[in-house]
């Protein structure tokens, strides 16, 4: 299989996280040699402005990963080949041996998994059973009992089962035989024909001969005329005693229920929990329509296989996507402040202070002489527009400007009327709750102790800010309560107005905004004039704040 790497921004994913993500793939794949697959993948649900550009451009929208933890589907989980509920205890001790396993995963025709049977399960019923009928209770097919004893069918169908009566060894006097068997019994007897005469004819449904690989004419004749199974061995009696109740089927002794089972997509950490608390050394792995696919044991679970993933747009461990920590960071293209993410070996990290990360991968197509196609220019633009607000941030470096300008010629746009409609798509708050637009652009920073989260909500229309102020406000309160951090503010940007009206929540919020902007403490909201830059304008200043 071909080696893939997803590519994904942070979570609540703005514009020039997916289309950053999207653009950066394609070029991975276009300059790749060495057959990896780089797939753009997004850390959560895409806000309408994303959506509206996606569906403007003809790009399919990236498949959410909301965790990038080692799962089972990463390991090189063992395949072991299933076998048939209705196969003897000793095959499946051969079996066993043969594959050097301790468990067999029991299949049934549609795939889908009827149990396991564990070694211990085979020494069960060696060791500790002590009923002669328990061959006929389990419905053992004669065809177990022929393969068990190497033995060899004279007359009967093999494919027939055992199913009433004792096990009995036909070793009284001859006098006594015909009472110690009763119909329907399984009679083992030795190579003496009169006894097989008597056998058949006390109605043993079964008659095993030990020690020969033939018998008599006559008793051949006598078995057909009863319909008795009749089968020939060479072992002797003792050895026929001890091996037969090994005939039985597996489906009698495997576990059916309560079965530890995991599947494809389970993560690694969580099967290791799971696997602490149950005594099992190998464990069935499902797919999604609970049919078996492989074994897992603790000891594979040692040579998984990260994921393997390339960051965009963020470099903070707060913003990016779950189970990071169980990936394998390659690389990071940014153009935010230096995070507090760390990676067990050097990648490659471009940051540039730019406006947008669009504008480094943009620069990155020029720098591999790849030429940019028509869909994907039409995202990178789209995403710079996005993060630079049209060119009005004061992140906006020249180069953005140009880098869209020169952009929004190879897709035959315009960028006023491509700014226009999607900031009107991003813009439209109908059908959405508070949380739903609070969450659209929304992310969590660290200085020292003091955990914060920001979020930013833009639109070209006053009245639509106001319109959702109360509702953000009132969310604010209950997300600080059930969380751990120390404070909330949201962001209400007027695009066309360049300002921004600041909401908080939290002990020392107030505090925090009045110290960092140098303003008069107020117990409702701060209107910062001039400022549309969560990035540049509002982190810096709070982080000075709490470092003073």
């Amino acid at each position: 299989m071909p080696n893939t790497v997803y590519i994904i921004g942070h979570k609540n994913p703005d514009s020039d996280s997916v289309c950053a993500a999207v653009a950066y793939a394609y070029l991975k794949n276009a300059t790749s040699n060495n057959g990896t697959i780089y797939e753009a993948k997004k850390a959560g649900q895409l806000n309408e402005e994303t959506r509206y550009v996606l569906e403007r451009f003809n790009i399919q929208e990236p498949e959410t990963v909301m965790d990038v933890g080692a799962q089972l589907t990463d390991i090189e989980y063992r395949r072991l080949e299933p076998v048939d509920g209705h196969i003897s205890l000793k095959k499946a001790w051969e079996l066993m041996l043969e594959r050097d396993v301790a468990t067999l995963p029991v299949v049934g025709k549609t795939g889908k998994l009827e149990g396991v049977i564990v070694n211990g399960d085979i020494a069960y019923s060696y060791m500790d059973i002590y009923d002669n009928s328990i061959l006929s209770r389990a419905r053992t097919q004669y065809s177990n009992i022929i393969g068990t004893l190497n033995g060899n069918l004279v007359t009967g169908n093999p494919h027939a089962y055992f199913v009433k009566g004792q096990v009995v060894i036909a070793s009284s006097n001859r006098e006594d035989l015909m009472d110690d068997i009763n119909v329907d019994d399984l009679a083992i007897v030795g190579n003496i024909t009169a006894r097989q005469a008597i056998c058949i004819e006390a109605g043993c449904s079964c008659l095993v001969v030990c020690g020969a690989s033939h018998v008599e004419p006559e008793i051949i004749r006598l078995a057909e005329e009863h319909q008795c199974v009749l089968i020939t061995t060479e072992y002797d009696t003792f050895t026929v005693a001890r091996l037969i109740h090994q005939s039985m089927p597996i489906r009698q002794f495997m576990q059916k229920d309560d079965i530890v089972s995991f599947e494809l997509d389970d993560y690694v950490d969580d099967v290791r929990e799971i696997m602490k608390s149950v005594r099992h050394r190998d464990f069935p792995i499902l797919d999604e329509n609970r049919h078996y696919v492989g074994m897992v044991s603790r000891r594979l679970l040692l040579n998984m296989q990260k994921k393997q993933v390339i960051l965009v747009d963020h470099n903070e461990k707060s913003q990016a996507v779950d189970g990071l920590d169980q990936a394998e960071v390659l690389e990071i293209i940014d153009h935010h402040r230096l995070g507090s993410l760390e990676t067990v070996s050097p990648i490659y990290f471009r940051n540039q202070p730019v406006g947008s990360t669009a504008t480094i991968v943009s620069m990155m197509y020029e720098e591999k002489g790849v030429e940019i196609p028509k869909h994907i220019a039409g995202v990178l633009c789209s995403a710079i527009i996005s993060d630079t607000l049209m060119f009005r941030s004061p992140t906006c470096t020249p180069v953005d400007e140009a880098k869209a300008r020169m952009l929004a010629d190879i897709a035959g746009v315009d960028v006023v009327e491509l700014a226009t409609s999607m900031f009107e798509a991003g813009s439209d708050f109908k059908d959405k709750t508070p949380d739903q637009i609070f969450h659209t652009d929304y992310k969590i920073f660290n200085s020292g102790d003091i955990n914060f989260g920001v979020a930013q909500v833009s639109s070209i229309s006053k009245g639509q800010l106001n319109s959702i102020k109360d509702g953000i406000k009132s969310y604010m309160g209950t997300l600080k309560d059930s969380s751990d951090l120390d404070a909330v503010f949201c962001m209400l940007t007027d695009i066309l107005n360049q300002s921004t009206e600041l909401l908080f929540v939290g002990d020392d919020a107030d505090k925090i905004i009045a110290d960092a902007f140098r303003l008069p403490v107020s117990d409702d909201s701060y209107i910062l004039e001039g400022v549309v830059s969560r990035k540049k304008q509002l982190i810096p200043p709070i982080m000075e704040s709490l470092q003073e």
